[in-house]
């Protein structure tokens, strides 16, 4: 019996936030990496308390601990992309920084998770600022929604004209390229992102899909990208293979708990 060539699987690691509801962070990146045939590695930066209705706590790792477990993974495996998401504070994100100015990682999908889709900002102005001038100049791919956007540029975002100005703005604060998620658009019928790498700007629309199930939708988008740079994609194919992918994880949608559901990622299985 011929035996598999375990060498070529692909790795993905996700460092994140864990979802005690399994909607978001972690536990979903960890799916999207599964449903493409990613293995996925994990380095914890905060537990949340959370379900599909809120977050009631929040408990951040130290620093220390978050660069061993990024250490632990990248002593091992041959990690073939990264995906950033929620970093929760200025000491954490320092120490990530640092970390890859020194031992860089290939093909980093940076989620800027600081404003909830509903408009929340998730972590102080100091925070932010490391953000901005620290780490959003190590990644290959930016995907920030609009609020995000907005607080990065310092501009009001009302249109796609807008998004696309904004996404050549974040450009020139260092990431290879920047995918700006329109999804809380208000005139936005066609689900369109705006992709710019500082030279062009692409609009990306798909179907939109009418479900209030939408929790972990960023985190899988940024995941999506992640596995496909790690199965060999380049950063424009791995974002169109992406939003197809939340496309169909949002038709398929699960409608559990009293409030936001999580997307089916699974819905593969059942074709």
């Amino acid at each position: 019996m011929k035996q598999p060539n375990h060498s070529k699987i692909p790795i993905a690691l996700t460092i994140a936030g864990s979802d005690s509801g399994g909607g978001a962070g972690i536990q979903a990146d960890l799916r999207t990496f599964s449903f493409h045939r990613v293995h996925g590695t994990s380095a914890l930066t905060c537990v949340t308390a959370q379900n599909t209705t809120g977050v009631s706590r929040v408990d951040a790792l130290s620093p220390e601990s978050v660069i061993a477990q990024i250490e632990a993974v990248t002593n091992d495996f041959q990690v073939k992309s990264t995906k950033l998401g929620m970093l929760l504070n200025g000491q954490i994100m320092s120490a990530i920084a640092d970390r890859l100015r020194e031992q860089p990682l290939a093909n980093l999908i940076i989620d800027p998770v600081m404003v909830s889709r509903s408009g929340d900002k998730l972590i102080d102005d100091a925070a932010i600022e490391i953000l901005r001038t620290q780490v959003l100049p190590l990644a290959d791919v930016l995907t920030p929604n609009i609020y995000e956007a907005q607080i990065l540029t310092g501009d009001s975002i009302k249109s796609i004209n807008d998004m696309k100005i904004a996404a050549e703005r974040l450009c020139s604060l260092g990431p290879s390229n920047v995918l700006i998620k329109g999804g809380a658009l208000a005139d936005n019928p066609n689900a369109a992102d705006v992709w710019s790498d500082g030279n062009s700007c692409e609009v990306i629309a798909t179907e939109r899909i009418e479900t209030k199930n939408t929790h972990g939708s960023g985190c899988t988008l940024s995941a999506a990208i992640a596995a496909n740079l790690a199965l060999g994609l380049d950063s424009y194919a791995a974002t169109i293979a992406a939003k197809n992918f939340v496309t169909e994880s949002l038709r398929h949608s699960l409608a559990i708990g009293k409030g936001s559901g999580p997307l089916g990622h699974w819905f593969q299985l059942n074709q």
